[in-house]
């Protein structure tokens, strides 16, 4: 009997396993705060609960993942709602299912006791940027809210050297940083900094992380199981932070257990989308107009052409 009951136990143990789907996930760069609420679904034993075997993967080109899953290479990737407008005007076959990150996070940026108080101080000023097209645009609409144009400053690529770059006075301000990291840098280095905020200068409030499968997959069961055990995470993350801190860096504290990475998931964990199933279309639509607006779009696009509300 007990060599029974072993035998059974292995068998079903067996059909669990072969019961798990496998599921694809593309981070849009290397693990950060910002994926907090996958890592936690994921030690909570969410998404085998919903019967999935999750692999994520980071890229070798942060460019690249929203293009795999577009060419059908992989299920789902980690991207950003400006990356989807831009990459689906130009023919991308990709759709936003899910939003982790429901905030802005990038951030004009200046020394706190430096000589700019302002974005009207900005003219004749050097900024420095590290990704052109959106970030320089975003520039652009927040320097036309005092009346300059990207023609009064001076821009200049820093590649990922945002903060360095300040520091050395090698620029007077820099579009492009992240509020959760690069001000939390800032102040560990004692050179605080002083941030401007796109959505409060010129600029329409939009979902910074968001997740995207390719367009003709968009009936994948898998999808809604995921989304679902992304948002139980997200509201263990909100309950137990200091928990869900401790299993977002296990295995990993060697890499990921320092200073900026606690103050940088304290200052993320306001901004994590409590529903990430449900689509703004009001917010894609403004955003989409924003674009035609700044040359960067043709066409105005139909935000049910851009994402999907897998929670209806």
């Amino acid at each position: 009997m007990k060599k029974l009951l072993i035998l059974a136990a292995s068998v079903l143990a067996a059909n669990t396993a072969l019961a798990q789907e496998k599921l694809t996930v593309l981070l849009d760069w290397f693990i950060n705060p910002d994926h907090g609420t996958l890592y936690v679904a994921e030690e909570l034993g969410l998404f085998a609960d919903a019967g999935l075997e999750v692999e994520f993967v980071e890229p070798t080109d942060p460019s690249q993942p929203p293009l795999l899953v577009g060419a059908g290479r992989a299920d789902l990737a980690v991207s950003y709602q400006p990356q989807l407008h831009i990459l689906t005007a130009e023919g991308v076959p990709i759709t936003r299912i899910a939003t982790l990150v429901a905030t802005p996070l990038n951030s004009l940026v200046v020394i706190e006791d430096g000589p700019i108080d302002s974005i009207a101080d900005l003219k004749g000023a050097t900024v420095g940027f590290s990704v052109g097209g959106f970030e320089t645009a975003v520039l652009k609409a927040m320097l036309a809210t005092e009346g300059l144009t990207l023609d009064d400053v001076e821009l200049t690529n820093v590649n990922f050297a945002l903060s360095p770059s300040l520091y050395s006075g090698r620029v007077d301000a820099v579009i492009g940083a992240f509020r959760n990291f690069e001000l939390n840098q800032m102040l560990i280095e004692g050179r605080p900094g002083l941030a401007f905020y796109p959505e409060e200068n010129g600029v329409p409030g939009y979902d910074e992380l968001i997740l995207v499968a390719n367009s003709d997959n968009l009936d994948d069961a898998r999808f809604p199981a995921f989304v679902e055990a992304i948002e139980k995470a997200t509201q263990y993350i909100i309950n137990h932070p200091d928990e869900a801190w401790a299993m977002f860096i296990k295995g990993r504290e060697g890499e990921l257990d320092n200073e900026l990475n606690r103050r940088a998931w304290a200052d993320t964990l306001p901004r994590f989308a409590t529903r990430p199933a449900a689509m703004d279309y009001g917010r894609y639509a403004r955003f989409s107009e924003f674009l035609v607006e700044l040359e960067l779009a043709e066409n105005v696009q139909d935000p049910a052409t851009l994402g999907v509300d897998l929670g209806r």
